[in-house]
């Protein structure tokens, strides 16, 4: 019997960790497994053709909230063409209402509901046990006694009970069965579960921690600094969760740094202490990436979404980071959470962007199914979209206009923050035009709308050409000479000699012949 493990990561540089997990459970099954993964980039014919061509009798595909559109598409596409392949899917985005999901999506055989690796192993096991048959009758299959399937009988779709939780020292370790890919982050588990039950987040679902214990967390880092990988991402929710294991882990990692491999942690900046900030001053740069979720600096909502927050500490902590200047800092915002309105979010913004890390995000909240905010959605009046990822339009605080309007914002805060290359220019105009920087950012939004700017792509020449327009537009607050200045010194800073003279040569006009 020949089975696809696959999914559709969302970019060629990701890659799917929980896929890997279930290709280091199967091994010796006997079955024929295979692994290959795609992007939502990739032509959906050229995906079909490689699946249907592979004449697998089992296909399973892994689904989250950037793929879960596309898969319906291709997986259904391609249960037309092979009808007596199977079709299994498993992940959080078919983990609940998993009911309604099969009736409404015929093709769908199986769903693995949570976690995946004690399900799909007995899975395996009866279909061995059918000596790979992948049409045997399912009254008698023992399908009944496979932890956490959903599967069809009759009219009817059944709902095994879930497995037990994993215990994560029991899983194989999967990198030592699949060659490492030197092009891709490579993804990796230290802990599953979260201290925290934050309302719009799905790991607050799973009550308790999952921990793989130090020495095997060590082992296998030490496999990825052997083979010098580029990057490895902890999926880890709150790294640092425990005080004395984050310690003992950056540590090991700081005596064992191969000068190449970054690692990328998701840590609580409040928890983080003055033992551990000492000690994380002495990492190479460039060795650590810290990602921090301020989410919003409103009490009033973090209460309300049950994220008990010290803000002042957790500002205190990334300014210690900061004057560090050795570790990458990456701060979230969400907007369109409970209890915050547009203004309030402004406020929020302007704080967090005075820490000035190495990239803000601006996300926007996503209704989740299975989350405690989605429980909630009517009570907070939330309109959301309908189709993965389900973003909120508006609420009971913020209107749709409103998010549309911090979409804007998000735009440029990418383009002129977020990319790099504008460390001096911004930060003179954005004083000197404006009374905050939430304003800036909208000001420039707006600039950068009402000129029609985000019809098309801009090369990188271009994005300072349109700033610079943006001064001249607003000369009666700036001198447009003084700003230019210090853009060009940011354009010469960030751009080859090469480049440079070839921008100076076409001239600070747009669309300039």
């Amino acid at each position: 019997m020949r089975i696809l493990l696959t999914t559709l990561n969302s970019k060629y540089v990701h890659s799917n960790l929980a896929l890997k997990y279930l290709y280091g459970v199967s091994i010796g099954s006997g079955l024929d497994i295979s692994l290959q993964e795609f992007t939502i980039n990739n032509d959906r014919d050229y995906v079909y053709g490689e699946i249907v061509r592979g004449g697998y009798d089992l296909i399973c595909f892994s689904c989250y909230i950037w793929n879960i559109e596309e898969i319906k598409i291709l997986a259904s596409e391609v249960k037309k063409a092979c009808p007596d392949t199977k079709i299994l899917l498993g992940g959080p985005e078919v983990s609940f209402e998993t009911d309604a999901l099969m009736r409404e999506n015929p093709w769908i055989d199986f769903v693995i509901r949570g976690e995946g690796e004690n399900g799909f192993f007995e899975f395996c096991k009866v279909l061995v046990m059918h000596d790979g048959e992948p049409n045997f009758d399912v009254k008698e299959s023992g399908l009944a006694s496979v932890k956490s399937l959903s599967y069809r009988f009759g009219k009817e779709i059944i709902n095994n009970e879930l497995s037990k939780p994993m215990n994560l020292n029991r899983l194989p370790f999967p990198y030592e069965y699949l060659e490492l890919e030197s092009d891709r982050v490579i993804y990796f588990e230290s802990v599953r579960g979260c201290p925290y039950c934050c309302s719009y987040c799905l790991s607050s679902v799973e009550k308790g921690l999952r921990i793989l214990n130090t020495e095997n967390v060590e082992r296998q880092l030490r496999y990825f600094l052997v083979n010098k990988v580029k990057q490895v991402k902890f999926l880890d929710r709150t790294f640092n969760f425990s005080e004395a294991r984050s310690y003992e882990i950056w540590k090991f990692l700081i005596e064992n740094d191969n000068g190449i491999t970054n690692f990328h942690f998701e840590i609580c900046g409040e928890l983080l202490t003055d033992r551990q900030i000492y000690l994380l001053r002495k990492a190479r740069k460039g060795l650590f990436q810290f990602e921090i979720g301020v989410q919003t600096t409103n009490q009033v909502t973090l209460t309300s979404i049950g994220r008990d927050t010290d803000v002042e500490r957790l500002f205190s902590n990334v300014q210690k980071l900061q004057d560090g200047k050795n570790i990458h800092i990456h701060l979230d915002l969400i907007a369109g959470l409970p209890l915050e309105n547009y203004h309030s979010f402004a406020r929020s913004f302007n704080r967090v962007y005075s820490l000035k890390p190495d990239m803000l995000q601006l996300g926007f909240l996503k209704l989740l199914k299975g989350t405690r905010i989605y429980e909630e959605r009517k009570q907070h009046g939330y309109v959301w979209r309908d189709r993965a990822p389900y973003e909120v339009i508006s609420n009971n605080y913020i209107s749709a206009k409103e998010i549309a309007r911090l979409k804007m914002i998000e735009k440029v805060l990418d383009l002129y923050y977020n990319r790099g290359g504008f460390s001096w220019s911004i930060e003179f105009i954005e004083r000197s035009i404006s009374n905050s920087s939430f304003d800036f950012y909208e000001m420039l939004a707006d600039f950068y709308y009402m000129k029609g700017f985000q019809k098309q792509s801009h090369s990188k020449e271009d994005i300072y050409r349109i700033l610079y327009a943006f001064v001249c537009d607003n000369e009666d607050r700036l001198p447009a000479s003084e700003a230019k200045h210090l853009i060009e010194e940011d354009l010469i800073r960030t751009m080859n000699p090469d480049a440079v003279k070839k921008f100076m040569k076409k001239g600070w006009e747009l669309n300039h012949d």
